[in-house]
């Protein structure tokens, strides 16, 4: 089983720097560009979603600063700090910053930072390897020691409502107490996405889909505009054409 790629955000409020580092991410086969913005209002929603490893963060940005952004996100995900200011570096390492890169910056640089987040996280966990890959969940049900098994392959689509999420499968609905957003960091990222802020689909039951929505049994599961893009490269990445 491959090793899950690194999944990284970018922030900056300039277009150009923007698709530098987008083409520089697109030449990394370890790296997954989960969402891209120059807004870092719509960066912030994003990291509190979760699921991001990596963030890309220029530092002087109208709204919020990325050193703001960053104090606010403080221990969510690991910042790499994109900028034209060098005078930012000290308060940057203060924060923990994983590195800090000079604009412009180049690809090796920027791979070299990148590598250094790689090596970090595969020290700081068991390779696959040495884990026990599981093919099914148990999760809490009514009553305190009841649990309910599921297997990964039974599971449709899981629907996310506020402290509770349901698991839609062929033979039903289980309803648990948890958070869309631990459920999705339980699921191999390879068969699972996210179309919507209350949704994650289970790649092999997507029947059909449009712009709009994604087709599993006569539902219908929106596809937000936050998750589009995304979402279709990793259905064009599983298709035959």
């Amino acid at each position: 089983m491959p090793k899950a790629p690194i999944r990284c955000l970018l922030v900056d409020d300039e277009p150009p720097a923007l698709r530098i580092l987008e083409a520089y991410v697109s030449k990394i086969d370890f790296l997954e560009l989960t969402f891209s913005t120059n807004k870092p209002l719509e960066a912030l929603a994003r990291i509190e979603e979760g699921g991001i490893d990596l963030a890309f963060m220029d530092i002087q940005m109208p709204e919020l600063t990325g050193i703001q952004l960053s104090k606010i996100v403080k221990n969510k995900l690991d910042i790499i700090f994109t900028t034209a200011y060098p005078q930012f570096a000290l308060e940057s390492y203060n924060l923990n910053a994983l590195d800090y890169l000079l604009k412009p910056i180049d690809f090796s640089r920027f791979y070299e930072a990148v590598n250094k987040f790689k090596i970090e996280k595969n020290e700081s966990k068991p390779s696959i390897g040495q884990q026990e890959i599981k093919d099914y969940l148990f999760v809490k049900t009514d009553g305190k020691n009841n649990f309910e098994r599921i297997e990964l392959s039974e599971i449709c689509f899981i629907e996310g409502m506020k402290n509770y999420v349901i698991i839609h499968t062929p033979n039903g609905k289980i309803i648990t107490h948890s958070t869309l957003k631990n459920m999705e960091e339980s699921l191999p990222i390879e068969d699972f996405v996210k179309t919507h802020k209350s949704y994650v689909v289970s790649l092999k039951h997507i029947e059909r889909t449009d712009s709009l929505s994604v087709y599993i049994g006569k539902k219908a599961i929106p596809i937000g505009d936050t998750y589009r893009k995304l979402f279709f490269e990793k259905i064009a990445g599983n298709s035959l054409s």
